[in-house]
């Protein structure tokens, strides 16, 4: 498998640029869309919520705190988010491919993946020209996105990749999925502080992989702190189990996909 990834890189390399470049071709604004979604969450929820929960999040002060605090949590929580929904359809949305060529079907993911980090990295460099202008100074612990960012594609790509399989034979999958996230997202202190939770429920949330990823990202690039190698640790080890589990799936049920399909 990862020789076959090797001998199809450039068809990877490739893929991943034509899916940037042509969102700048067949829309008028083009790129703009990769900043406008996550920018028009952050007014909705700033504009709703910044006078009930700027004051309760320490450590930040300014008319802005609260864009900033939602800014960075969204900038985790869409990676992790748009690398499980693609690679959750991949297979399913490329079923003609899969059954008329010959090539490694794994590479399909893996452009899915490149194409979703390529997309959050734009993202990060609007986000710190915006920081910029709003006063928020930008710390060397930002570089940790950089370690954080892999980690949290492994994770969202393995636990992806297995719903991607199932999804082939049981397309329930598909529709199930974005109610789990719109409850792992508001389970999830992006748009509210952990401390606006009670301490006996906190103990639970602190448990959630996507709560340490959005933790994580706070501490970096709000709080200018490095956060705690442990937990990040502990990720990697999850994403390594989950890519793990996705791999021995796929390869057990490359054949029959192609039936199902």
């Amino acid at each position: 498998m990862l020789r076959s990834l090797w001998e199809y890189r450039f068809f990877v390399l490739t893929s991943i640029w034509n899916d940037f470049y042509m969102r700048f071709v067949r829309s008028k604004l083009g790129g703009a869309w990769l900043i406008l979604h996550p920018l028009s969450q952050v007014m909705i929820y700033a504009f709703i919520l910044s006078n009930l929960l700027a004051s309760r999040i320490p450590g930040i002060s300014g008319s802005y705190g609260y864009a900033i605090y939602l800014m960075a949590g969204l900038l985790g929580w869409n990676l992790f988010s748009e690398v499980l929904d693609r690679c959750m359809k991949v297979f399913v949305k490329n079923a003609n491919i899969i059954k008329k060529m010959s090539f490694p079907r794994i590479t399909l993911p893996i452009i899915e993946i490149g194409s979703a980090l390529l997309n959050n990295m734009v993202l990060l460099a609007v986000m710190v020209i915006i920081f910029f202008l709003l006063g928020h100074g930008i710390d060397w612990s930002i570089l940790t996105v950089f370690l954080l960012a892999p980690v949290v594609a492994l994770l969202a790509a393995g636990i992806g990749i297995t719903l991607g399989v199932l999804n082939v034979f049981i397309r329930d999958v598909e529709q199930v999925m974005p109610i789990i996230l719109q409850l792992m997202f508001w389970f999830t202190p992006i748009v509210y502080p952990a401390g606006a939770i009670p301490e006996q429920y906190l103990q639970y949330l602190r448990l959630s992989p996507i709560f340490q990823i959005v933790s994580a990202y706070h501490e970096a690039i709000v709080f200018h702190r490095f956060p705690p190698l442990a937990p990040i640790a502990i990720l990697f080890v999850l994403a390594l189990f989950a890519c793990a589990l996705a791999i021995f799936m796929f390869r057990r049920a490359n054949a029959d996909m192609v039936d199902v399909l």
